[in-house]
């Protein structure tokens, strides 16, 4: 029997999964590591953690004989290495929120349409570019002895096989890319003065880029939203990818590069072949969920909390909540924004809350869907994934939302399944990427939009677009 394996660096922990030649899973494996936050906005992780947990999940696993290796991971964190490969200091993350000031000077030098027109994307703090030139700023004497630079998934296939490489999905987030060529920028790079013998050799997604002392064939792979499009099959155009994990994801495949003349959405390459896309994020999503519970239910379960949900109607009796927990990406790209409630009552209890989080992560995602409308797109269905993609009460209130029905397929492991189905194509085991996925993903079951909470959310929508512009002049930044 043909096994592949799928490797998701994430950014709580390595999930590692063994997959079946037919989609079976076979095995699944999890090794947790933590966060550091050394100052406020800050997120940063030691590179070795990722290793050390990959090794632990793989062992796991117990699978002795493998075909082929997919990696996927958390999408711009910055890697430095010296000439001997050596970890210079912790990696920032994508969550990262201390480049605002380089931000500006990277928009500033080269022109916002310049840099839109280069890359397909504007300058955000959590991308890595930015995060190049703070250690350029603050740390010069780490910045002098960077020999290489890498993405957190690439970390782990250089401890795997050797070799540095990189996707050309997870490369489009570092704004030092050219992602309409599909290769490194070379006028990005002149202009943030970055050495271009610092980046690794570009590949496809399903390209090999190494091999194991044992020589199984490691997948060039890709960024953790393009390998979970592909993990529920989103690689043609037409249905949209929803990622309701710790962030939220808005993602639609793109048959040719179309990027946003304004960089509200993200434009990026897809890891199929000759494909891209473009995707909206909101920063926190199951993240809002999982704050709510810390503050109001610390010892108990998130189950309570939406039990208690369902007893509200549609809109909350007009209380709103503003995801911005962590700063936003789409649309506003504002990494000051924060938090809110809105239209509190003495009526409203912890149920309330937990209800209008649920719909203001919801909003969230519409205003990413509108975004992705506005390139001509015109989807009417999207595929869930992600630890949010349980709760059907949820999913219920995103597809009333959103106004299209959303799919859940046999496995909801997401990037890991993705990245398996690139290391069986590295393999041969199947003939593309496209192959793979009608090999392998199946859809289950289908939620629709409720018919009697649609008129109710679009009324409360147009309310939380009003939002942002209001409370941003309070933001304390």
């Amino acid at each position: 029997m043909q096994t592949l394996i799928g490797i998701d660096v994430g950014t709580s922990g390595v999930k590692a999964l063994a997959l079946a030649a037919d989609g079976t899973v076979l095995g699944r494996a999890e090794e947790v590591y933590p966060l550091g936050t050394p100052q406020p906005g800050w997120a940063e992780q030691d590179p070795d953690l990722w290793w050390e947990a990959t090794q632990t999940a793989l062992a796991a696993l117990d699978v002795r004989d493998v075909d082929g290796i997919g990696l996927s991971g958390q999408m711009h964190g910055l890697v430095v290495l010296d000439g001997r490969d050596s970890v210079l200091r912790p990696a920032i993350l994508w969550n990262d929120q201390r480049t605002a000031a380089e931000c500006s000077e990277i928009e500033d030098s080269i022109g916002l349409e310049r840099l839109v027109a280069l890359t397909g994307n504007r300058a955000l703090t959590g991308f890595t570019a930015p995060k190049l030139l703070w250690l350029k700023h603050h740390e010069p004497a780490t910045y002098q002895r960077i020999a290489s630079v890498l993405l957190p998934k690439d970390y782990v296939r250089l401890k795997l096989t050797g070799e540095h490489a990189v996707d050309v999905a997870d490369a489009s987030g570092t704004l030092l890319f050219d992602v309409a060529m599909r290769a490194w920028s070379d006028e990005m790079l002149a202009a943030l003065e970055v050495p271009s013998d610092w980046l690794p050799p570009v590949y496809e997604s399903p390209q090999v880029a190494g091999e194991t002392e044992s020589g199984v064939p490691v997948a060039a792979g890709g960024g953790d939203q393009a390998c979970g499009a592909l993990g529920v099959g989103v690689v043609r155009p037409g249905p949209l990818s929803i990622a309701l994990g710790t962030s939220g994801v808005v993602f639609a495949t793109l048959e040719g590069y179309a990027a946003d003349p304004y960089a509200r959405l993200h434009t990026f390459c897809h890891a199929v072949p000759g494909r891209w896309h473009a995707m909206g994020v909101t920063l926190s999503a199951a993240g809002s969920l999982q704050w709510l519970r810390t503050l109001v239910l610390p010892e108990g379960d998130i189950s309570e909390l939406l039990a208690e949900a369902r007893r509200w109607q549609a809109g909350s009796e007009g209380l709103l909540f503003l995801p911005y927990l962590a700063g936003e990406r789409t649309p506003h790209g504002d990494p000051h924004a924060r938090g809110a409630f809105v239209g509190l009552s003495l009526r409203h209890d912890r149920g309330a809350l937990m209800r209008s989080v649920l719909e203001g992560v919801a909003f969230g995602l519409r205003d990413s869907l509108e975004l992705i409308r506005s390139l001509g797109i015109k989807p009417t269905v999207a595929r869930v994934s992600g630890g949010g993609a349980r709760s059907e009460f949820w999913l219920s209130i995103v597809a009333s939302v959103l106004g299209i029905p959303l799919e859940r397929t046999e496995t909801q492991d997401g990037a890991a399944f993705g990245a398996a189905l690139l290391g069986g194509v590295a393999a041969g085991v199947f003939a593309d990427v496209l192959d793979a996925v009608d090999a392998c993903v199946r859809v289950t079951d289908t939620i629709e939009p409720n018919p009697a909470w649609e008129a109710v959310y679009e009324e409360s929508y147009q309310r939380y677009r009003a939002l942002y512009p209001a409370l941003q002049p309070l933001e304390p930044f």
